[in-house]
Protein backbone atom coordinates (compact mmCIF):
# COMPACT_ATOMS: atom_id res chain seq x y z
CA UNK A 1 0.00 0.00 0.00
CA UNK A 2 1.40 3.50 -1.21
CA UNK A 3 -0.51 6.97 -0.50
CA UNK A 4 -1.57 8.53 -3.60
CA UNK A 5 -3.09 11.68 -3.02
CA UNK A 6 -3.66 14.36 -0.21
CA UNK A 7 -5.63 17.07 -0.57
CA UNK A 8 -5.57 20.70 0.99
CA UNK A 9 -8.21 23.22 1.78
CA UNK A 10 -8.03 25.98 -1.06
CA UNK A 11 -10.71 28.70 -0.48
CA UNK A 12 -9.41 30.79 -3.61
CA UNK A 13 -8.41 28.00 -5.91
CA UNK A 14 -6.18 30.50 -8.13
CA UNK A 15 -4.59 32.39 -5.40
CA UNK A 16 -3.68 28.78 -3.80
CA UNK A 17 -2.22 27.12 -7.03
CA UNK A 18 -0.18 30.35 -7.50
CA UNK A 19 1.46 30.11 -3.70
CA UNK A 20 1.93 25.93 -4.21
CA UNK A 21 3.72 26.57 -7.56
CA UNK A 22 5.73 29.04 -6.25
CA UNK A 23 6.75 26.74 -2.51
CA UNK A 24 7.28 23.77 -5.16
CA UNK A 25 9.04 25.24 -7.73
CA UNK A 26 6.66 23.40 -10.37
CA UNK A 27 3.68 24.30 -12.28
CA UNK A 28 0.37 22.60 -11.53
CA UNK A 29 0.28 18.78 -13.20
CA UNK A 30 -3.76 19.43 -14.46
CA UNK A 31 -6.93 22.10 -13.28
CA UNK A 32 -10.20 20.83 -13.28
CA UNK A 33 -12.48 24.24 -12.85
CA UNK A 34 -15.48 23.39 -11.99
CA UNK A 35 -15.75 21.22 -9.89
CA UNK A 36 -12.58 23.77 -8.40
CA UNK A 37 -9.49 21.53 -8.31
CA UNK A 38 -5.30 21.46 -8.78
CA UNK A 39 -2.90 18.85 -8.94
CA UNK A 40 0.77 18.91 -8.15
CA UNK A 41 3.21 16.14 -7.66
CA UNK A 42 5.17 15.86 -4.58
CA UNK A 43 7.67 12.86 -5.74
CA UNK A 44 5.06 10.67 -7.01
CA UNK A 45 2.20 11.54 -4.68
CA UNK A 46 -0.74 13.88 -5.64
CA UNK A 47 -1.51 17.36 -3.57
CA UNK A 48 -5.05 17.90 -4.53
CA UNK A 49 -6.20 21.78 -3.53
CA UNK A 50 -9.65 21.82 -3.66
CA UNK A 51 -12.50 24.16 -2.19
CA UNK A 52 -14.28 21.76 -0.39
CA UNK A 53 -11.52 19.52 1.25
CA UNK A 54 -10.45 20.27 5.13
CA UNK A 55 -7.39 21.29 6.13
CA UNK A 56 -3.99 19.24 6.28
CA UNK A 57 -1.28 19.83 8.09
CA UNK A 58 1.41 18.79 4.82
CA UNK A 59 5.20 18.07 5.90
CA UNK A 60 7.36 19.21 2.64
CA UNK A 61 11.04 17.79 2.32
CA UNK A 62 13.27 20.89 1.85
CA UNK A 63 17.55 21.41 1.20
CA UNK A 64 18.66 24.46 3.36
CA UNK A 65 15.55 25.10 5.25
CA UNK A 66 17.12 28.41 6.76
CA UNK A 67 17.29 29.55 3.23
CA UNK A 68 14.05 28.18 2.08
CA UNK A 69 12.43 30.08 5.24
CA UNK A 70 13.98 33.22 4.22
CA UNK A 71 13.29 33.02 0.56
CA UNK A 72 9.44 32.54 2.12
CA UNK A 73 9.59 35.70 4.48
CA UNK A 74 11.36 38.09 1.80
CA UNK A 75 7.71 37.06 -0.15
CA UNK A 76 5.80 38.03 2.49
CA UNK A 77 4.92 34.13 3.72
CA UNK A 78 4.00 34.01 7.09
CA UNK A 79 6.61 32.04 9.33
CA UNK A 80 4.37 30.21 11.96
CA UNK A 81 7.68 28.28 13.66
CA UNK A 82 11.35 28.96 12.89
CA UNK A 83 13.90 26.23 11.87
CA UNK A 84 14.91 24.34 14.53
CA UNK A 85 16.02 21.14 15.07
CA UNK A 86 13.32 18.41 16.47
CA UNK A 87 15.68 15.12 16.64
CA UNK A 88 18.59 12.88 15.28
CA UNK A 89 17.51 9.51 14.09
CA UNK A 90 18.77 6.76 16.17
CA UNK A 91 18.35 4.37 13.20
CA UNK A 92 17.05 4.53 9.85
CA UNK A 93 13.29 3.67 10.44
CA UNK A 94 12.21 7.53 9.73
CA UNK A 95 15.06 9.33 8.45
CA UNK A 96 19.09 8.18 7.66
CA UNK A 97 21.07 7.54 10.80
CA UNK A 98 22.72 10.17 12.45
CA UNK A 99 21.16 12.96 10.93
CA UNK A 100 19.22 15.74 12.32
CA UNK A 101 15.42 16.29 11.77
CA UNK A 102 15.19 19.66 11.43
CA UNK A 103 11.42 21.46 11.23
CA UNK A 104 9.56 25.09 10.01
CA UNK A 105 6.48 25.96 9.91
CA UNK A 106 4.72 28.30 7.25
CA UNK A 107 1.38 29.51 6.59
CA UNK A 108 0.20 29.26 3.39
CA UNK A 109 -2.13 31.60 1.54
CA UNK A 110 -5.20 29.81 2.79
CA UNK A 111 -4.56 29.76 6.31
CA UNK A 112 -3.10 25.99 6.32
CA UNK A 113 0.30 25.62 8.63
CA UNK A 114 2.57 23.93 6.68
CA UNK A 115 5.51 22.12 7.62
CA UNK A 116 8.97 21.88 6.02
CA UNK A 117 11.54 19.45 6.69
CA UNK A 118 15.08 18.77 6.59
CA UNK A 119 17.08 15.90 7.48
CA UNK A 120 21.17 17.23 7.51
CA UNK A 121 24.01 15.73 9.87
CA UNK A 122 24.26 17.78 12.96
CA UNK A 123 26.57 20.49 13.29
CA UNK A 124 28.95 19.84 16.13
CA UNK A 125 27.13 22.82 18.49
CA UNK A 126 23.33 21.43 17.50
CA UNK A 127 21.85 20.30 20.72
CA UNK A 128 19.82 17.50 19.51
CA UNK A 129 17.98 14.92 21.21
CA UNK A 130 17.99 11.63 20.25
CA UNK A 131 14.96 9.72 19.26
CA UNK A 132 14.07 6.16 21.17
Amino acid sequence: MSLVQVAQRAVDLERAAAFYADLLGAAPLARFDPPGLVFFDLGGTRLLLERGASPALLYLRVEAIEAVVDRLRARGVRIVGEPHIIFTHADDNLGPRGTAEWQAFIEDSEGNTVGLVEQRLPADDDAVPRAQ
